[in-house]
């Protein structure tokens, strides 16, 4: 026989998962504020979508940002935001070359990754949210990729911190 024992719930009715508000205080460890690729799916497109098909691609799975990722080689060389679509970098991109908005790719105006600026996952464990907003502040960054070494001390893709949902959070009230 299992050590597990099953109950029975108290009361008759249960909230909704995910419908009571969540909010964070800048004192809460950083880390509750992260996306963790261990416990959530990373959101990728292609490098050579179209950048208005890969906005789509975030609107329907809910999200500003997604990792770009090299078709030949199925490995994140990149990441595009929602800001980065809809703001003048299509344009500036059709500056330098003859075309139109429908054949600007994710790989035009991605950040490549030699160009990402990112967090290790041990300071992220040691610092709050407040420290996290700050951070935010200073360096006017949209995300900031979380990475962790991992048992052979290779760098390693674990979370993602926005700025919006930083900011979404500390602003909501505990009710």
């Amino acid at each position: 026989m299992s050590n597990l024992a099953l109950r029975t719930p108290n009361g008759t009715s249960l909230e909704i998962p995910g419908v009571e508000s969540w909010h964070a205080n800048p004192g809460d460890p950083a880390i509750s504020v992260m996306t963790d690729f261990r416990e959530h799916t990373s959101i990728t497109v292609s490098s050579t979508a179209a950048i208005d098909a890969a906005l789509e691609h975030m609107k329907h799975t809910g999200v500003r940002c997604a990792f770009a990722v090299d078709d030949q080689q199925q490995r994140i060389v990149g990441l595009i935001t929602a800001y980065d679509i809809t703001s003048e970098k299509p344009m500036r991109h059709l500056q330098l070359v003859a075309g139109t908005r429908q054949e600007v790719l994710v790989k035009d105006i991605m950040q490549r990754l030699v160009d990402w600026k990112v967090a290790d996952l041990k300071d992220i464990e040691r610092v709050t949210v407040a420290n996290v907003a700050r951070l935010f502040e200073e360096t006017r960054l949209t995300h900031i990729p979380v990475f962790e070494a991992n048992d052979n001390g290779q760098q390693r893709l674990r979370g993602l911190l926005s700025g919006a949902k930083v900011k979404r959070l500390l602003a909501r009230q505990p009710m």
